[in-house]
Parts: C-alpha cells; structure tokens; sequence
C-alpha cells in the first residue's frame, strides 16, 4: 500500500539494505519498528519492499527532520539498529531527502 503523504514540502528517509539469510527474528522486529514509528509525532507512512535476494527498500515519511532525529534516538529503534548491524544486514545505506514535488495514479482497485 502506498503511504499517505501530505503535499510537499516533507521529508523521505530512504533504507536500502541486504539482508542475511534466514529470518532470526528480522520480521517479527521489522513489525514492532513499523507500529513504533506509527506513534512518533511527525511520522506520514512507510513503504517497503524486499527481494528474494534479500535487497529490500523501505521509505518512511515525515513532517521535519527533527521528527527523524527524534526517531533515531528512540530507545527501542536504537536497539533494533544495533541487532540490524550484528544480525541482520550484510549492508545498508541510508539517505534522507526533502520531498518536493509528488504526483502519481492510485492502484486500479483504489478509483472511485
């Protein structure tokens, strides 16, 4: 499902990362971060794809920066990056970026 975002100007962290093999937890800790940062102030949505060999891309959305600093130092979003380090990613990049502009086409199934 595509996030719900606002009219720009907002802001994209952008994850890329190559995952290990084997689960170990990974889905169970990637659900719990998803609801957490649900309950941030300044979170708009997250969109995430991953591919049978293990590179995944996730995009979370948010009103300001601050909003992302805040989400970094969260405590339990601090503990979930550490096990990604020793755990779960053989690589990872990760980019924020101002979102400018926004345009698209709903999926066929969401016209009205």
């Amino acid at each position: 499902m595509f996030a719900q975002t606002p009219e720009p100007p907002y802001y994209a962290v952008i994850f890329s990362s190559q995952r290990t093999p084997g689960d170990d937890g990974y889905a169970d800790m990637a659900d719990r971060m998803v609801a957490l940062a649900a309950q941030q102030p300044g979170f708009l949505g997250v969109e995430s794809v991953r591919g049978a060999d293990g590179l995944g891309i996730t995009v979370s959305y948010w009103v300001r920066e601050e909003a992302i600093a805040a989400w970094r130092t969260h405590a339990e979003h601090s503990q979930a990056r550490a096990l990604g380090r020793s755990h779960w990613y053989t690589g990872f990049q990760l980019r924020v970026a101002r979102v400018e502009r926004a345009y698209g086409m709903a999926p066929q199934g969401d016209r009205a």
